[in-house]
């Protein structure tokens, strides 16, 4: 059962309320969530070509949302660089419940007819209805962007149109992965393969994601921009997202041979070598199979590759599997899948990768419970995939994707945050490959049950951004999330932002990380020992004067845990009593913050000082 999406309208009102007012009103809506004006189109420039905004009305005489079936001929790239968006459109047409899903058939140039259309995409944990007026962007009344091989079709060309609103705007959608629109259609969770490294069973690995319904695209690495979308002889694009979409073995000559069939999102310029449409390799194959694979063959950008050809000239591979709520009750697989979300935030929680330990600890630490090994194996296969989110949006604010990764390690049962220490003595037990600036990195690893730590983080310390995590397992996982803050933490952090926004600036005797600053998680740790070191003057100004004996300050340096042989005390007396040998709490405080410095700094010789006591 399919959970229930989520209405994106700035006035909160569903499609069809929308749809029945205009029928009311005998008017056709114009969206004014996202009006058809420029900035719609682009924010970074002036629109470079003279659009003007069209309706299917007046582009034909009689338009239809779909002809003859929703496939992927319909999908035809136009002046707009979001190939990757086509690739993962004509990967949608093959499986006809989720275009069901993103595409609701509730809708037409009939007599519900408002200007108004709907199409629903998987944001972050949820499914959004995400509704647009049917005005297109035409020059000369022919649409310049994704459009359909049929002049009078318009769904996919429409589809574009409620991405570009999701993402902000057109340009928005210039450049991305292919794996990114097939997760946003399918709440899947992606995987990529390189193909000059890949497992010497891919084929089988493809065949295998083909059949149990996951939704596949391929691509050609570019060494310099001058190759993107560079024809090679063989007619491949480099720098140019296809899609995959069908895996076959045949009987060739007595031998098994695998083929590979991928489609263009330009709808031409196709592979010309073995295997292609008019190839001789077709005629030394059983003639019924022949016709059963080629079907209707023409220069539709769509072609037959012979798997090792496919493995010599594509690099890249991306396979989007589906979550459970994707799947069907007769669906031959389905993963668990545990799902949280969080936040990287500059002087809190924004720690940076492992490289940067004085800060790594502050990030953000999820519990993982691997508590079944697969079925016939001692292991648990678990799939964990961290997106962040919104970036895209946010490109017209001048942001754009963060590099991450992640580190999962064992996890003591005993301890919800772990500090420094543990990081600095504990390796990682799995982590991501590498960190990069992709939406989302996952990686797959087989792990023997037992309790782990999951830490997600930016390369850099301070790059902000929230995340969703996702952990797909065959077997159902436990996860613990982090404690939310107290209400004295709550109040704290108020404190400090007033304060200080996100860092106070100290001296080195205060911070820890040699930064200059200190950020809201060294703050709060700083705030802890002081509540302790004003209790504990407290106790010694008996009488409330604001000033304690410089006698008693080893006593209380003591309990602090600080141990001083006799000499030193005598230069702290020295240093901060006044000539009635007391310390007022000032200098108490800067004594005490200046000592806690340097014993974490030079701890091993303050050890050897206290022998002498």
């Amino acid at each position: 059962m399919s959970a229930k999406s989520i209405s994106t309208q700035g006035d909160g009102k569903t499609f069809e309320q929308l749809r029945q007012e205009c029928l009311q009103k005998k008017k056709l809506f114009e969206d004014p969530d996202f009006p058809a004006c420029d900035s719609s189109l682009y924010y970074s420039q002036s629109v470079p070509i003279n659009f003007e905004w069209k309706r299917p009305g007046e582009l034909c005489e009689n338009p239809e949302f779909i002809v003859g079936g929703a496939d992927r001929t319909d999908i035809c790239q136009g002046a707009l660089g979001d190939c990757w968006l086509l690739a993962a459109i004509a990967s949608l047409t093959l499986h006809k419940e989720t275009l069901a899903r993103v595409v609701p058939n509730d809708q037409g140039f009939d007599r519900s007819y408002a200007g108004i259309f709907h199409f629903q995409f998987w944001q972050h944990n949820r499914w959004l209805d995400v509704v647009v007026d049917d005005r297109l962007p035409a020059v000369r009344n022919r649409l310049v962007l994704l459009h359909s091989a049929s002049n009078n079709e318009f769904w996919s060309a429409l589809l574009e149109k409620a991405y570009a609103k999701l993402n902000g705007s057109y340009e928005s959608l210039k450049g991305g992965s292919t794996l990114e629109a097939m997760e946003d259609f399918t709440g899947g969770v992606g995987e990529t393969y390189e193909t000059k490294s890949a497992p010497t069973d891919l084929f089988n690995i493809m065949k295998k994601a083909y059949d149990r319904g996951s939704m596949m695209g391929c691509s050609i690495d570019i060494t310099s921009s001058a190759e993107s979308e560079a024809q090679t002889a063989s007619g491949l694009v480099k720098g140019h997202a296809y899609s995959i979409t069908g895996l076959e073995e045949v009987n060739c000559r007595g031998k098994k041979v695998k083929l590979i069939r991928i489609r263009n999102p330009w709808g031409q310029v196709e592979w010309n070598g073995a295997w292609s449409d008019e190839s001789r390799e077709w005629n030394v194959i059983d003639s019924s199979e022949k016709k059963r694979i080629l079907q209707n063959s023409m220069d539709d950008g769509e072609f037959w590759m012979e798997f090792e050809d496919f493995k010599a000239n594509y690099d890249k591979i991306e396979i989007c599997n589906l979550t459970p709520d994707s799947l069907t009750d007769d669906t031959k697989r389905k993963w668990e899948v545990n799902m949280f979300e969080g936040n990287w935030i500059r002087g809190s929680t924004a720690g940076g990768c492992r490289n940067f330990i004085d800060t790594f600890w502050t990030n953000p630490q999820f519990k993982l419970i691997l508590k079944h090994a697969d079925d016939n194996n001692d292991k648990c296969s678990v799939v964990i995939a961290l997106m962040q989110k919104n970036r895209r949006a946010l490109r017209k604010e001048g942001l754009d994707l963060q590099t991450i990764g992640f580190a999962l390690y064992e996890a003591p049962a005993d301890e919800d945050h772990l500090g420094k220490d543990f990081f600095r003595y504990n390796g990682s037990k799995a982590r991501s490959k590498t960190y990069i600036n992709v939406r989302e990195i996952s990686e797959r690893f087989t792990l023997p049950p037992g309790n782990y730590l999951l830490v997600p983080t930016t390369f850099q310390p301070h790059d902000e951004a929230d995340f969703l995590i996702r952990i797909f397992s065959e077997k159902a996982a436990g996860t613990i999330l982090p404690e939310e803050e107290t209400d004295e933490e709550k109040g704290l952090r108020r404190m400090f932002e007033k304060i200080a926004g996100s860092v106070i600036c100290l001296d080195r005797s205060i911070q820890v990380d040699n930064s200059g600053q200190l950020e809201f998680q060294e703050f709060k740790v700083f705030w802890e020992k002081m509540k302790k070191w004003i209790m504990l003057f407290i106790s010694y100004d008996t009488d409330r004067s604001g000033k304690m004996s410089s006698y008693e300050l080893r006593i209380a340096l003591k309990a602090a845990g600080m141990h001083l042989n006799t000499k030193l005390l005598q230069l702290l007396g020295l240093r901060f009593a006044d000539e009635n040998y007391d310390i007022d709490f000032d200098d108490y405080l800067t004594c005490i913050v200046r000592l806690e410095n340097m014993f974490s700094e030079y701890q091993g010789t303050f050890l050897l000082l206290s022998m002498n006591v």
